[in-house]
């Protein structure tokens, strides 16, 4: 090693430590200064000089204090919540929903508007973020990351919106559009992407490195996790399974003019209420029409086997090509129709093909799109921050 490298040394292991203590007081805390160097291994001195490091820089905060045996009370800290904040976004059809949380993951604000009778989707999420972070006592330039979930297509070249079949107000250009608007810090991020980084974090997939999240809601969608990481392809495709190719089904050719795709067509939540419709079974939304069907036992099964079997053929498709030990089924449908259809589209999926993975309902947290929002939002602005601890 060269004499010019060492005198970063000392300026690196801080920096390694103050990360280190951050994360545990995220984790654990509030905690002692003792009790960080418990964990962290630190010398007393050590970790008394990181603690105050970090509360100068506002970091930490004394929080209360903790009872001991003989001498004075011990000092707890805590992270400071206000440090930094990030913006989670879901964009609909419908409605716009955004929600703040501060660095440690609490969600401080909600903010939902509608974008019908409306052109301007900036506009929309303009009021719907600052009225999300106002909440919270955050000003926009307390906001360290906006990260939006929305359907259809992100390059990744660009990180703009490609094609996004069922938003037509939203286009390339918009993304500069944002930035300029609101901080320069705003991603967007396929929403079923995001809902795969929540099932991974805390639901169904939890502690699992590969595996396929299967959305059926209003569109049909599809995200892709191996060996932890998502994979979103050369141009951000990866994963619209709404596209294929499946008999029964008629194929689109030319899907810049919005038309549906041929898996789509029969998986969709348009043809979910039909096929329940063809068996006696109504509701508002496909989701009700599958719960009514679960609701009548028996009666109800001919129309779980038939989603089940059109299910499958997707499934089928992507158990052949990447055969990965578990597929999850999520959105209105997925949730819907529970262990029921989940079990039955394994045994489909076993029937036709050579593998077998196996197929759970998501056991995320309710608006997983909304939750892997603000995780990728969170992941990213820890770096930043805990990563610059030391000047």
């Amino acid at each position: 090693m060269s004499s010019a490298r060492l005198p970063g040394t000392p300026r690196l292991l801080r920096a390694l430590n103050d990360r280190a203590a951050l994360e545990l007081l995220l984790e654990f805390g509030p905690l002692t200064r003792s009790q960080l160097g418990e964990r962290t291994g630190l010398s007393k001195v050590t970790a008394s000089q990181l603690v105050e490091r970090l509360e100068e820089r506002g970091l930490v905060q004394r929080v209360g204090e903790q009872a001991g045996g003989r001498g004075p009370n011990a000092q707890l800290y805590a992270v400071t919540p206000s440090s930094a904040f990030v913006v989670g976004v879901d964009v609909g059809p419908d409605h716009v929903i955004a929600v703040c949380a501060d660095i440690t993951g609490a969600i401080v604000g909600r903010a939902e508007h509608s974008t019908h009778d409306t052109d301007d989707p900036v506009g929309v999420v303009h009021n719907a973020v600052l009225e999300a972070a106002a909440q919270g006592g955050a000003s926009l330039a307390d906001l360290r990351r906006i990260v939006l979930g929305t359907p259809g297509l992100v390059d990744p070249a660009t990180g703009d919106i490609a094609f996004a079949w069922d938003l037509p107000r939203w286009h390339r250009g918009l993304l500069a559009a944002l930035r300029e608007d609101l901080i320069p810090d705003v991603f967007f991020e396929n929403d079923v992407n995001l809902a795969a980084l929540a099932e991974s974090h805390d639901g169904a997939a939890k502690d699992v490195k590969d595996f396929v999240l299967v959305w059926v809601d209003r569109g049909v969608g599809l995200a892709i996790v191996l060996n932890g990481r998502l994979h979103r392809g050369s141009a951000g495709a990866a994963g619209e399974i709404g596209y294929l190719p499946v008999p029964g089904a008629e194929l689109p050719r030319d899907v810049s003019k919005r038309g549906k795709g041929a898996f789509q067509q029969i998986a969709g939540a348009d043809a979910v209420r039909q096929v329940a419709r063809e068996h006696g079974f109504k509701g508002a939304t496909a989701g009700d029409a599958v719960r009514a069907a679960i609701a009548a036992g028996t009666k109800g099964g001919p129309v779980l086997d038939e989603l089940a079997r059109r299910l499958a053929l997707g499934v089928a498709a992507v158990g052949v090509v990447l055969d990965p030990p578990l597929i999850v089924l999520a959105g209105e449908v997925g949730w819907a129709g529970g262990t029921p259809l989940a079990e039955r589209v394994q045994h489909e999926v076993a029937a036709i093909t050579p593998v077998s993975p196996k197929v759970v309902v998501s056991a995320a947290a309710a608006e997983p799109v909304l939750r892997g929002a603000l995780l990728t939002g969170l992941d990213a602005v820890r770096d930043q921050v805990f990563g610059s601890t030391v000047e």
